[in-house]
């Protein structure tokens, strides 16, 4: 059964990135703050049905507590629908997946872990990948500062690594939150440890998309008939359904459910491709498949 879930959050989370595109639309000022909202409030209802079916012993003071981590991760998927706006889901997608490779080099700056010769050659063609990437946005037809404007599209551009660097850092910190010897959590055991982090995160976010709905009103923003936000929802499921089953898929055999799901990126540029009619540059696809064959690489080495 894990396999299924293995491969069922991979295609969720592929199809959330599609609907998330889909949904950020350039023209709406606040979209990328709709989306949030829309990921919070169903992430809201998941948490309070994980509380009231699951015995974790969940103690509320755990949000204060995991804040830092909670915050890495929602400041940058709010960066991440911003800069969707403007930049093709085929390009960001694969830089945001760079965040693993990001958590692995802050391992070993911070905390001297060994890393082995050909991780460090899969992160070389992940950083020649994006350095590709980056040439090629402000040249020929991918110049997007024609369009956008300079400052608006270094801006755009910048978003995918916001969002690579501060998942990362949240990433990183839960080595340290969810080691059930040190985490500053309480009332949690080693079966319940992931549960009351992810509780906790979730109704953050939940907390998150409340006051953005006040901010948006205080702007005279309104949010909008829930059959004009239909991507941002669907796009909002996809992404909690995948978290659900990203549970069972890693509790089964996560050394082979890692690397399988770090594909979601591959499965992105598909859909992309396939629906949102993205075309790239041969030149372009070059580079990208340089990030995903990177990517796809460190996940199988430091999954092992």
């Amino acid at each position: 059964m894990w396999l299924f879930f293995t491969f069922s959050t991979t295609f969720l989370w592929g199809l959330a990135e599609l609907f998330y595109k889909k949904g950020a639309r350039q023209e709406e000022k606040f979209a990328h703050l709709k989306m949030a909202v829309c990921v919070g409030i169903v992430m809201g209802f998941h948490a309070m049905f994980i509380l009231m079916t699951q015995d974790v012993g969940y103690d509320p003071i755990n949000m204060v507590r995991y804040l830092p981590v909670s915050l890495c991760y929602i400041v940058s998927m709010a960066l991440s629908f911003f800069g969707m706006r403007f930049i093709e889901e085929s390009i960001s997608d694969p830089i945001e997946n760079t965040s693993g490779a990001i958590v692995t080099l802050m391992c070993v700056v911070l905390l001297g872990a060994h890393v082995e010769r050909i991780s460090v050659a899969a992160i070389l063609l992940i950083v020649v990948g994006i350095l590709g990437i980056g040439f090629l946005e402000g040249h020929g037809d991918t110049d997007r500062a024609k369009k956008l404007g300079r400052t608006m599209a270094i801006v755009a551009f910048a978003m995918p690594f916001c969002y690579a660097i501060l998942d990362a850092l949240g990433s990183f910190l839960d080595v340290y939150y969810l080691d059930v010897e040190r985490t500053p959590l309480i009332g949690v055991t080693e079966d319940t440890i992931e549960l009351v982090a992810n509780t906790s995160y979730e109704l953050t976010f939940a907390l998150c998309a409340v006051l953005l709905l006040f901010f948006m009103r205080s702007r005279k923003e309104k949010f909008g008939a829930l059959k004009w936000q239909r991507d941002k929802v669907l796009a909002a499921l996809f992404e909690t359904a995948g978290q659900f089953t990203y549970v069972f898929a890693m509790s089964g055999n996560g050394a082979i459910a890692a690397p399988i799901i770090s594909a979601v990126c591959v499965v992105s540029l598909l859909l992309s491709r396939i629906f949102l009619k993205e075309k790239l540059t041969r030149t372009q696809y070059f580079f990208l498949a340089c990030v995903i064959i990177g990517i796809l690489t460190l996940a199988v080495i430091e999954g092992d």
